[in-house]
């Protein structure tokens, strides 16, 4: 059952647990199958267990953690139909993000872009495994918010935070590490105005990511104090 919606006076207390947990597993620092202790989270983010309870289940809303009665919260383990359907749905949706953004392009969007593109490229030459696996993701998010399209771009937020669980259980150890050149090439596509080149590299781009991934990995399961910093 749901827990009772948040006043106005602790939503932003709920809201404050949902975004650090959500940036802790984008970031990869929540590895899938951890245990998630409510009281733990409540110390560390000195708020009410009830408060913690409301993020664990707007976060299982989200599909990033599962709750299970009797045991508590989970970091979801996408099984391997649900990886590969949201690689499909982040293809069909970013295919016609792609399109649209050609066709309202402008050279302060493509500057934007090219900006953005420089700092993943600063961030995987010093091997900031974080930061570049905030940076990478944030590339569609960031298509989406320089279309001004707020919907879209909280869709692809959801979507490429369950991505960064599914890389980070089935990801290979030799995992392609060309994601930001290849980002590089469709913001060139983009600012050519060449909409069937950018579309063609999104989708190659969005089917290597998948290509990159080993689906015999074993599901972590460990029970570990939640690293935020």
């Amino acid at each position: 059952m749901a827990p009772p919606p948040p006043s106005s006076s602790t939503s932003s207390a709920t809201s404050l647990i949902v975004d650090a947990l959500t940036k802790a597993i984008v970031e990869h620092r929540l590895a899938p199958g951890v245990k998630l202790s409510e009281q733990k989270l409540a110390d560390q983010f000195g708020v009410s267990r009830t408060l913690v309870r409301q993020a664990l289940f707007q976060l299982s809303q989200n599909r990033l953690i599962r709750l299970e009665p009797a045991r508590g919260a989970f970091v979801a383990t996408p099984s391997v139909a649900e990886a590969k359907q949201v690689f499909a749905v982040r293809r069909m949706l970013e295919a016609e993000m792609t399109r649209a953004f050609v066709r309202e392009v402008t050279p302060a969007r493509i500057k934007a872009l090219k900006e953005h593109v420089a700092m993943e490229k600063s961030a995987v030459a010093l091997d900031d495994v974080p930061g570049r696996t905030e940076l990478l993701g944030d590339f569609h998010v960031r298509m989406a918010e320089l279309m001004g399209n707020d919907v879209l771009a909280q869709m692809l937020v959801d979507l490429i935070s369950r991505c960064s669980l599914i890389t980070l259980m089935y990801q290979s150890a030799s995992a392609a590490e060309h994601s930001n050149e290849e980002h590089a090439g469709i913001v060139k596509a983009l600012a050519a105005r060449d909409e069937a080149r950018a579309v063609r590299l999104m989708d190659e781009h969005l089917k290597n990511v998948e290509a990159n991934l080993t689906f015999d990995n074993t599901v972590p399961g460990n029970d570990i104090c939640l690293p935020l910093s």
